[in-house]
């Protein structure tokens, strides 16, 4: 299998007992294959199709982080670096970035499986983008995400306001030496 440079994309990261755990890049949020009601005029999929499968894809790991009820808020900055052709299989993988009070942020990297001549496979970065999900009630109205023991479980950069690495109890065990 060979990989076509497009993207930066690194890999997938899930959050368990608030830590940081890398996704099994087998296991993405979703895959599928390109099927001929996807296509465009050009014949190629059609960029509305992958950008369905990205809003998804980033439901999917908002519903892993908690159990409520998610609107997407914002899709940031949607670019194509290559094209996905009918019968590829396509990869959705996602990470948290950041989860707020109300709202988390999803990354999500595509990634295309193409077949090529002499059953050889090609993987190819197709896009990335960041999604920002919010979670409501049934009124539509926005809620907490997380309970207060979850919360203060999670460390780093996914809680807002927090720029440390450090987890909170080691913390501080560093002050009290100090």
């Amino acid at each position: 299998m060979t990989i076509s440079s497009g993207l930066n994309c690194k890999p997938a990261i899930n959050f368990k007992h608030g830590r940081k755990v890398k996704m099994d890049r087998n296991n993405p949020a979703i895959r599928l294959i390109m099927m001929p009601k996807d296509t465009n005029a050009r014949g190629t999929i059609f960029g509305g199709v992958i950008l369905s499968y990205i809003d998804q894809a980033a439901a999917v790991e908002a519903h892993r982080q908690s159990n409520k009820n998610f609107v997407t808020k914002a899709m940031n900055a949607v670019e194509f670096v290559a094209p996905v052709h009918l019968g590829d299989v396509v990869s959705f993988y996602t990470r948290i970035l950041r989860i707020g009070e109300t709202s988390l942020t999803v990354r999500v990297d595509v990634e295309a499986e193409r077949a090529q001549v002499e059953g050889q496979k090609q993987l190819v970065k197709v896009t990335q983008a960041e999604v920002v999900c919010v979670a409501v009630n049934q009124q539509g109205r926005p809620i907490p995400i997380l309970d207060e023991a979850r919360k203060n479980r999670l460390v780093g950069p996914l809680r807002k306001g927090k720029s440390s690495k450090t987890p909170p109890k080691l913390r501080k065990n560093q002050s009290q030496k100090n």
